[in-house]
Protein backbone atom coordinates (compact mmCIF):
# COMPACT_ATOMS: atom_id res chain seq x y z
CA UNK A 1 0.00 0.00 0.00
CA UNK A 2 2.86 2.40 0.83
CA UNK A 3 4.39 1.85 -2.62
CA UNK A 4 1.06 2.67 -4.30
CA UNK A 5 0.74 5.79 -2.15
CA UNK A 6 4.26 6.86 -3.14
CA UNK A 7 3.48 6.48 -6.86
CA UNK A 8 0.23 8.44 -6.58
CA UNK A 9 1.91 11.19 -4.56
CA UNK A 10 4.68 11.46 -7.14
CA UNK A 11 2.17 11.92 -9.98
CA UNK A 12 0.21 14.49 -7.98
CA UNK A 13 3.41 16.39 -7.18
CA UNK A 14 4.36 16.59 -10.86
CA UNK A 15 0.99 18.05 -11.86
CA UNK A 16 0.48 20.44 -8.94
CA UNK A 17 4.00 21.85 -9.04
CA UNK A 18 3.23 22.89 -12.64
CA UNK A 19 0.33 24.96 -11.30
CA UNK A 20 2.10 26.51 -8.31
CA UNK A 21 0.01 24.45 -5.88
CA UNK A 22 0.95 22.10 -3.08
CA UNK A 23 -1.14 19.07 -4.04
CA UNK A 24 -3.05 18.75 -0.77
CA UNK A 25 -6.29 18.66 -2.72
CA UNK A 26 -5.25 15.11 -3.72
CA UNK A 27 -2.80 14.10 -0.98
CA UNK A 28 -5.47 14.07 1.69
CA UNK A 29 -8.24 12.17 -0.18
CA UNK A 30 -5.74 9.59 -1.49
CA UNK A 31 -4.76 8.79 2.09
CA UNK A 32 -8.37 8.76 3.28
CA UNK A 33 -9.24 6.26 0.53
CA UNK A 34 -6.34 4.13 1.79
CA UNK A 35 -8.02 3.96 5.20
CA UNK A 36 -5.95 6.61 7.00
CA UNK A 37 -7.74 8.81 9.56
CA UNK A 38 -8.58 12.23 8.11
CA UNK A 39 -6.67 14.16 10.78
CA UNK A 40 -3.51 12.09 10.27
CA UNK A 41 -3.93 12.29 6.47
CA UNK A 42 -4.24 16.09 6.64
CA UNK A 43 -1.08 16.35 8.73
CA UNK A 44 0.93 14.14 6.38
CA UNK A 45 -0.45 16.14 3.46
CA UNK A 46 0.80 19.39 4.96
CA UNK A 47 4.25 17.93 5.49
CA UNK A 48 4.38 16.78 1.85
CA UNK A 49 3.30 20.23 0.69
CA UNK A 50 6.23 21.73 2.56
CA UNK A 51 8.58 19.39 0.70
CA UNK A 52 6.96 20.08 -2.67
CA UNK A 53 7.13 23.84 -2.07
CA UNK A 54 10.85 23.63 -1.34
CA UNK A 55 11.46 21.57 -4.47
CA UNK A 56 9.41 23.77 -6.83
CA UNK A 57 10.65 27.06 -5.38
CA UNK A 58 14.23 26.15 -6.23
CA UNK A 59 13.29 26.00 -9.91
CA UNK A 60 10.96 29.04 -9.94
CA UNK A 61 13.58 31.16 -8.18
CA UNK A 62 16.12 30.42 -10.91
CA UNK A 63 13.51 31.38 -13.52
CA UNK A 64 12.82 34.69 -11.68
CA UNK A 65 9.11 33.90 -11.27
CA UNK A 66 8.81 34.58 -7.52
CA UNK A 67 7.87 38.02 -6.15
CA UNK A 68 9.58 37.52 -2.79
CA UNK A 69 8.43 40.68 -0.93
CA UNK A 70 4.82 40.18 -2.03
CA UNK A 71 4.85 36.47 -1.18
CA UNK A 72 6.21 37.10 2.31
CA UNK A 73 3.73 39.90 3.08
CA UNK A 74 0.72 37.86 1.97
CA UNK A 75 2.04 34.79 3.73
CA UNK A 76 2.24 36.60 7.07
CA UNK A 77 -1.57 36.70 7.01
CA UNK A 78 -2.07 33.26 5.49
CA UNK A 79 0.25 31.51 7.95
CA UNK A 80 -1.64 32.92 10.92
CA UNK A 81 -4.90 31.55 9.55
CA UNK A 82 -3.29 28.19 8.73
CA UNK A 83 -1.99 27.70 12.26
CA UNK A 84 -5.43 28.46 13.69
CA UNK A 85 -7.05 26.09 11.20
CA UNK A 86 -4.68 23.25 12.05
CA UNK A 87 -5.20 23.82 15.76
CA UNK A 88 -9.00 24.03 15.53
CA UNK A 89 -9.32 20.97 13.28
CA UNK A 90 -9.55 18.84 16.43
CA UNK A 91 -12.98 20.37 17.07
CA UNK A 92 -14.46 18.82 13.91
CA UNK A 93 -15.17 15.19 13.07
CA UNK A 94 -13.40 13.43 10.22
CA UNK A 95 -16.69 13.19 8.31
CA UNK A 96 -17.51 16.88 8.57
CA UNK A 97 -14.00 17.77 7.41
CA UNK A 98 -14.34 15.34 4.50
CA UNK A 99 -17.58 17.04 3.40
CA UNK A 100 -15.97 20.47 3.63
CA UNK A 101 -12.97 19.18 1.72
CA UNK A 102 -15.14 17.81 -1.10
CA UNK A 103 -16.85 21.20 -1.39
CA UNK A 104 -13.43 22.86 -1.54
CA UNK A 105 -12.44 20.55 -4.41
CA UNK A 106 -15.54 21.60 -6.35
CA UNK A 107 -14.61 25.26 -5.85
CA UNK A 108 -11.06 24.55 -7.00
CA UNK A 109 -12.37 22.76 -10.08
CA UNK A 110 -14.54 25.76 -10.96
CA UNK A 111 -11.55 28.11 -10.97
CA UNK A 112 -9.51 25.67 -13.05
CA UNK A 113 -12.21 24.97 -15.66
CA UNK A 114 -13.61 28.46 -16.18
CA UNK A 115 -11.73 30.79 -18.51
CA UNK A 116 -11.35 34.36 -17.24
CA UNK A 117 -10.40 37.46 -19.19
CA UNK A 118 -7.00 37.81 -17.54
CA UNK A 119 -5.70 40.55 -19.83
CA UNK A 120 -8.63 42.80 -18.98
CA UNK A 121 -8.31 42.14 -15.25
CA UNK A 122 -4.64 43.16 -15.31
CA UNK A 123 -5.61 46.56 -16.69
CA UNK A 124 -7.78 47.34 -13.65
CA UNK A 125 -5.07 48.90 -11.54
CA UNK A 126 -6.11 49.88 -8.01
CA UNK A 127 -4.86 53.08 -6.44
CA UNK A 128 -5.12 54.50 -2.92
CA UNK A 129 -3.44 54.10 0.49
CA UNK A 130 -3.47 50.30 0.27
CA UNK A 131 -2.11 50.06 -3.27
CA UNK A 132 1.31 48.43 -3.63
CA UNK A 133 2.96 48.83 -7.02
CA UNK A 134 5.16 45.90 -7.91
CA UNK A 135 7.58 45.11 -10.73
CA UNK A 136 9.28 41.81 -11.53
CA UNK A 137 11.31 41.57 -14.71
CA UNK A 138 9.24 43.14 -17.48
CA UNK A 139 5.95 42.78 -15.59
CA UNK A 140 4.39 45.70 -13.67
CA UNK A 141 1.27 45.34 -11.51
CA UNK A 142 -0.50 46.90 -8.52
CA UNK A 143 -1.76 44.93 -5.48
CA UNK A 144 -4.57 46.11 -3.19
CA UNK A 145 -3.48 45.03 0.30
CA UNK A 146 -6.90 45.90 1.77
CA UNK A 147 -8.24 42.95 -0.23
CA UNK A 148 -5.17 40.71 -0.23
CA UNK A 149 -4.54 40.39 3.52
CA UNK A 150 -8.08 39.48 4.73
CA UNK A 151 -8.61 37.01 1.88
CA UNK A 152 -5.21 35.45 2.59
CA UNK A 153 -6.19 34.99 6.25
CA UNK A 154 -9.39 33.12 5.33
CA UNK A 155 -7.55 31.01 2.75
CA UNK A 156 -5.01 30.06 5.40
CA UNK A 157 -7.71 29.05 7.87
CA UNK A 158 -9.24 26.51 5.49
CA UNK A 159 -5.83 25.39 4.27
CA UNK A 160 -4.58 24.48 7.72
CA UNK A 161 -7.82 22.81 8.74
CA UNK A 162 -8.11 20.60 5.67
CA UNK A 163 -4.45 19.78 5.03
CA UNK A 164 -3.89 21.77 1.85
CA UNK A 165 -1.31 24.44 1.06
CA UNK A 166 -3.90 26.90 -0.23
CA UNK A 167 -2.60 27.13 -3.78
CA UNK A 168 -6.08 26.39 -5.10
CA UNK A 169 -7.14 29.66 -3.43
CA UNK A 170 -3.95 31.66 -3.89
CA UNK A 171 -3.42 31.39 -7.64
CA UNK A 172 -7.00 32.47 -8.54
CA UNK A 173 -6.86 35.14 -5.82
CA UNK A 174 -3.59 36.61 -7.08
CA UNK A 175 -4.64 36.57 -10.74
CA UNK A 176 -8.31 37.59 -10.49
CA UNK A 177 -8.40 39.84 -7.41
CA UNK A 178 -4.86 41.21 -7.18
CA UNK A 179 -4.00 41.66 -10.89
CA UNK A 180 -0.80 39.60 -10.68
CA UNK A 181 0.40 37.98 -13.96
CA UNK A 182 -0.23 34.23 -14.13
CA UNK A 183 3.41 33.09 -14.31
CA UNK A 184 4.38 35.21 -11.29
CA UNK A 185 1.29 34.05 -9.39
CA UNK A 186 2.24 30.41 -10.01
CA UNK A 187 5.86 30.90 -8.93
CA UNK A 188 5.00 32.98 -5.85
CA UNK A 189 2.25 30.56 -4.84
CA UNK A 190 4.71 27.67 -5.02
CA UNK A 191 6.77 29.40 -2.34
CA UNK A 192 3.83 30.54 -0.23
CA UNK A 193 2.11 27.16 0.05
CA UNK A 194 5.14 25.81 1.91
CA UNK A 195 4.87 28.45 4.64
CA UNK A 196 1.10 27.98 4.88
CA UNK A 197 1.53 24.22 5.16
CA UNK A 198 4.19 24.61 7.85
CA UNK A 199 1.84 26.70 9.98
CA UNK A 200 -1.06 24.28 9.59
CA UNK A 201 1.28 21.33 10.18
CA UNK A 202 2.41 22.84 13.49
CA UNK A 203 -1.19 23.14 14.64
CA UNK A 204 -1.87 19.50 13.80
CA UNK A 205 1.32 18.25 15.45
CA UNK A 206 0.28 19.97 18.69
CA UNK A 207 -2.76 17.67 18.58
CA UNK A 208 -0.58 14.59 17.95
CA UNK A 209 -1.81 13.77 14.45
CA UNK A 210 1.50 13.17 12.63
CA UNK A 211 2.64 9.78 11.25
CA UNK A 212 6.29 10.74 10.67
CA UNK A 213 7.42 7.40 9.21
CA UNK A 214 4.94 7.47 6.34
CA UNK A 215 5.57 11.18 5.79
CA UNK A 216 9.33 10.77 5.37
CA UNK A 217 8.97 7.94 2.87
CA UNK A 218 6.45 9.85 0.74
CA UNK A 219 8.49 13.06 0.97
CA UNK A 220 11.21 11.62 -1.28
CA UNK A 221 8.84 10.97 -4.19
CA UNK A 222 7.13 14.34 -3.73
CA UNK A 223 10.45 16.21 -3.88
CA UNK A 224 11.40 14.48 -7.14
CA UNK A 225 7.94 15.11 -8.59
CA UNK A 226 8.19 18.79 -7.67
CA UNK A 227 11.48 19.13 -9.51
CA UNK A 228 10.02 17.60 -12.66
CA UNK A 229 6.70 19.48 -12.64
CA UNK A 230 8.15 22.93 -11.93
CA UNK A 231 10.73 22.56 -14.71
CA UNK A 232 7.94 21.69 -17.15
CA UNK A 233 5.86 24.66 -15.93
CA UNK A 234 8.58 27.18 -16.79
CA UNK A 235 8.30 26.32 -20.51
CA UNK A 236 4.68 25.12 -20.73
CA UNK A 237 1.38 26.95 -21.21
CA UNK A 238 -0.60 25.67 -18.21
CA UNK A 239 -4.05 26.90 -19.33
CA UNK A 240 -5.09 23.66 -21.05
CA UNK A 241 -3.64 21.58 -18.23
CA UNK A 242 -5.64 23.54 -15.65
CA UNK A 243 -8.93 23.00 -17.47
CA UNK A 244 -8.42 19.26 -17.91
CA UNK A 245 -7.37 18.84 -14.31
CA UNK A 246 -10.40 20.82 -13.19
CA UNK A 247 -12.70 18.19 -14.66
CA UNK A 248 -10.65 15.50 -12.97
CA UNK A 249 -11.11 17.24 -9.62
CA UNK A 250 -14.90 17.11 -10.08
CA UNK A 251 -14.61 13.34 -10.38
CA UNK A 252 -12.53 13.25 -7.20
CA UNK A 253 -15.14 15.32 -5.35
CA UNK A 254 -17.94 13.01 -6.55
CA UNK A 255 -16.00 9.97 -5.32
CA UNK A 256 -15.49 11.58 -1.90
CA UNK A 257 -19.21 12.33 -1.56
CA UNK A 258 -20.05 8.77 -2.66
CA UNK A 259 -17.66 7.32 -0.05
CA UNK A 260 -19.30 9.35 2.72
CA UNK A 261 -22.77 8.05 1.95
Amino acid sequence: MLILLAVLMFLAAVVFSMLGQGGGVLYTPIQVWAGIDFHVAATTSLFLIMILSLSASIVFRKANKIDWPLALVLESSTALGAFAGGLWSEQFSGKSLSVLFAVLIVVAAFFMIRTFDLDRSHEKQRFGPFAWRRRLGEEAYCVNLAVALPVSLVAGLFSGMLGVGGGIFKVPMMVLLLNIPMDIAVGSSALMVGFTAASGFTGHVVNGHWDWRTSLVLAVTVFVGGQIGSRISVVLDTKKLKKGFGWFLLVVAAMMFARLW
